[in-house]
């Protein structure tokens, strides 16, 4: 059976749900979320938890029945607490900055790239330490921007420059040895 699946979702203060067969929306202090999961989970709400039921023991059925509480559980983290992902930019005259809500990133290209945010996601630049954080109520949004602002310049192996996730180990290989 599902351990995943079998425990129940519990509802912080300020949050609300509306369940409605399989579709499911949750209001919270940071935003709005709702999703329509496969009709075989039954999803049902009592006392301020949420649980997920399923209906046989199939391999598809067991796989759904985790997945459907954790997407449901992030949910509920989103739009109560939020996620973030923080970059860090290494490199000599490499750094990021705000244009309005737009990103700007300089990283050794004859042009900034600039970075829309999609609805629901927000940037913060330090630019002490060159560290841009990426939030929003939605966690695969925030790792997908995030992947797509790493993609950019993502790290070399040789000096590190780049940018990478912070705590992120960076593989480095050794340089070229010199003539003795």
């Amino acid at each position: 059976m599902s351990r995943i699946g079998r425990k129940p979702v519990a509802m912080p203060k300020g949050v609300e749900v509306k369940v409605d067969g399989s579709h499911i929306a949750i209001k919270g202090p940071k935003g709005q979320m709702e999703y329509t999961f496969p009709s075989d989970m039954t999803i049902t709400m009592e006392n301020e938890v949420v649980s997920v039921h399923r209906p046989s023991d199939d391999r598809n059925h067991r796989a759904l029945h985790g997945m459907t509480r954790a997407l449901i559980n992030n949910m509920v983290v989103g739009v109560s607490t939020g996620f973030k992902k923080v970059l860090e930019i290494e490199g000599v005259g490499y750094r990021a900055e705000m244009s309005g809500k737009n990103l700007m990133i300089y990283v050794g290209f004859s042009h900034p790239i600039v970075v829309e945010p999609p609805q629901g996601i927000s940037f913060i630049v330090d630019t002490k330490t060159r560290q841009i954080t990426v939030s929003g109520c939605d966690k695969q949004s925030v790792g997908q921007v995030s992947a797509d602002i790493r993609k950019v310049r993502p790290p070399e192996p040789y000096k590190g420059k780049g940018i990478h996730y912070l705590g992120e180990k960076i593989r480095r290989k050794a340089g070229k040895t010199g003539k003795v």
